[in-house]
């Protein structure tokens, strides 16, 4: 297909938002939320319908064999996305090779008591450690306990990992969800 018989444009709702200012200089296609991009993309594919498009990654596209008409849709240029693999640890081992990481996500606990993150961000940066996010939610169930969702880089693991044991006596429970290589 190309844009004169394009009739619809399917991706997940996020995506859809995301390129709103698109959408909106091509107010005759209709939106059509999906359960997610490159699931678009592989239905259309798969059941060869005409007059569809899907809002997708260039390699979503690829992989199913489709035209990418227009790439920047977007309209914020440093928006992007982050997939999670969610595995046990003994086969995130095999998914990527550990000596390449340089950036964790990791959540801990804390009480509520004066300093206490505080404490834990010194050590941090003792350990050369940045913080590239940091999000606080409540503990549901623990009144004024908070969980604080962090991710770090680093240039050294080693120094990485003794930041992590540095820490863990100042919080009550530490997960670390993820090391990895960090991409562009």
């Amino acid at each position: 297909d190309d844009w004169s018989t394009l009739q619809e444009v399917h991706s997940h709702p996020v995506a859809l938002m995301q390129c709103g200012k698109f959408l909106a200089n091509h107010p005759d296609l209709k939106a059509v939320e999906a359960e997610d991009t490159a699931g678009s993309a592989a239905f259309i594919a798969q059941h060869q319908v005409h007059g569809w498009a899907a809002i997708c990654s260039a390699y979503a596209a690829r992989m199913y064999g489709m035209k990418v008409l227009q790439e920047g849709i977007h309209d914020n240029p440093h928006n992007y996305t982050r997939f999670l693999v969610v595995c046990n640890p003994q086969k995130a081992a095999l998914l990527r090779p550990i000596e390449k990481a340089n950036k964790a996500s990791i959540v801990f606990s804390l009480s509520h008591d004066k300093g206490s993150l505080s404490k834990v961000l010194t050590i941090l940066s003792f350990y050369d450690i940045n913080l590239t996010k940091i999000q606080s939610l409540p503990s549901i169930g623990h009144e004024w306990e908070y969980l604080f969702y962090v991710d770090l880089t680093f240039d050294n693991l080693t120094r990485y990992r003794q930041s992590i044991d540095a820490i863990t006596p100042l919080v009550k429970k530490l997960t670390v969800l993820g090391e990895y290589e960090e991409k562009e």
